[in-house]
């Protein structure tokens, strides 16, 4: 028995000897990895991201679910497995063609279907498989949809909204996106979005503006002496397992985005992707926490989670090039911004359910326009220039879809259906059928 642990350990250490060359200083002097090698890391970066940033899909419903009142916690849950569904229909249907094929820094690509490789394809000059590409990219998409399904929660109809979201995934998104990512106009510009805290987070909030301009408020938020009448959601557990569900999505939403994982570059890249990520969220939260405290003498927890994602959206636009200081200034503004942006909200009389438009269109200005602060090849002009765009283009758009759409079938509910909660009068399944009607008399 001693020979063969002796032997097992001189293995060990003879194993451990021949690795150092590679994993110590000598790293650099490793062979390169083939096509073949690099094409698997690749692909497998895209479905792991893919799937990670999947999953904040169920972050998105926890959180609505959490933050919405009884009566309406079923309808949010359909709301966010539809809108998934429809984004991934809609993106292979024309969004990805629209997105990045044909763009040529122009303004949009192609219409039609997206092709993925044969069975068993093998095509490296691509680098990576052209259907991770196109899952990682479709999940993107369903990410700005449910920023939408937030702000507008409790008194918009079923239908119409999902009628906005079919528009949104297959031809808003991917046509703003073809800007930037699809190497159109403002990518010639140098304009710099490295994970989409405009071209996801912004667009999605502009999107979520207009309807709720359009909407209006839920009725008794706002009183005619210009109170603000809070309306508690129905679950600060469930609102915070989708915090944490989204927080930890973003390591695949930023990290994945460095698009390449063949070397040793590319994956010490990605963890302090990884690293800057996670420093900015949790200033995020720590920003909102003192400053609640300060403010209102009392720490406010809805405020505190979505600080944590206003400091992930602010360093989404690049999480690659800021030190660790600089990762933790832009979350922690991002933090303050939510702070001062829901009351400011609710003095314009608009009614966001979920604190969305604080964290994902504001809080992403703010990211993309801090982007030159850590990265020497963007300018100040250009990304201001890219905001005003996406702003401009997307509320236009959207504020028309809403319009055509409250024109022609209605896109609120009755106050009387709106009293009694969308999950009876939508859809007919209550969320808490047993538990008591506290949340849903008010």
């Amino acid at each position: 028995m001693k020979k063969l642990v002796a032997k097992g350990a001189a293995s060990l250490a003879l194993l451990s000897l021949s690795a150092l060359p590679v994993l110590a200083q000598d790293a650099e002097a490793a062979p390169a990895v083939t096509p073949e090698v690099a094409y698997i890391f690749n692909t497998l970066l895209f479905l792991i991201g893919g799937f990670l940033v999947m999953w904040m899909a169920a972050g998105f419903a926890m959180l609505e679910a959490g933050l919405v009142r009884s009566k309406n916690v079923s309808m949010q849950c359909l709301k966010n497995i539809s809108l998934y569904s429809i984004a991934g229909l809609m993106f292979w249907i024309t969004g990805y063609n629209l997105m990045y094929t044909g763009v040529d820094g122009g303004f949009m690509g192609s219409f039609g279907p997206y092709s993925f490789d044969p069975v068993g394809g093998d095509a490296l000059d691509t680098g990576y498989s052209t259907a991770s590409d196109w899952f990682f990219q479709m999940v993107f998409v369903a990410t700005a949809a449910s920023i939408v399904s937030g702000t507008l929660a409790e008194r918009i109809k079923l239908w119409p909204f999902l009628i906005f979201t079919v528009v949104l995934t297959g031809f808003i998104y991917p046509i703003a996106g073809s800007w930037q990512w699809g190497a159109g106009w403002l990518s010639e510009m140098g304009f710099s979005d490295f994970a989409g805290s405009t071209l996801v987070h912004s667009v999605g909030g502009w999107a979520a503006l207009a309807g709720a301009i359009i909407l209006g408020a839920r009725k008794g938020k706002y009183g005619t002496d210009g109170a603000v009448h809070p309306m508690p959601g129905s679950s600060m557990p469930l609102a915070t397992l989708g915090t944490f569900i989204l927080w930890l999505g973003w390591f695949g939403f930023n990290g994945a985005s460095q698009l390449a994982m063949g070397s040793i570059g590319d994956v010490t890249d990605i963890s302090r992707i990884f690293a800057n990520t996670n420093m900015a969220a949790a200033a995020g939260v720590v920003a909102a926490v003192i400053l609640t405290q300060v403010m209102y003498k009392k720490v406010d927890v809805t405020m505190a989670l979505n600080g944590a994602l206003a400091g992930l959206v602010s360093i989404t636009a690049e999480p690659l090039a800021p030190s660790v200081w600089q990762a933790v200034f832009i979350g922690a503004i991002g933090g303050v911004i939510v702070v001062f942006t829901v009351p400011l909200l609710d003095k314009l009389k608009i009614d966001d359910v979920v604190g969305a438009i604080p964290v994902h269109l504001i809080a992403g200005i703010w990211g993309t326009l801090i982007v030159p602060l850590s990265n020497d090849g963007a300018s100040y002009g250009t990304q201001i220039v890219g905001i005003v765009s996406y702003g401009v283009f997307t509320l236009v758009a959207s504020g028309f879809v809403w319009f055509i759409l409250k024109a022609a079938m209605g896109i609120r509910v009755s106050e009387e259906e709106e009293a009694l909660g969308l999950d009876k009068v939508e859809i007919g399944v209550e969320a808490y059928p047993e538990f008591g009607t506290g949340s849903q008399r008010m």
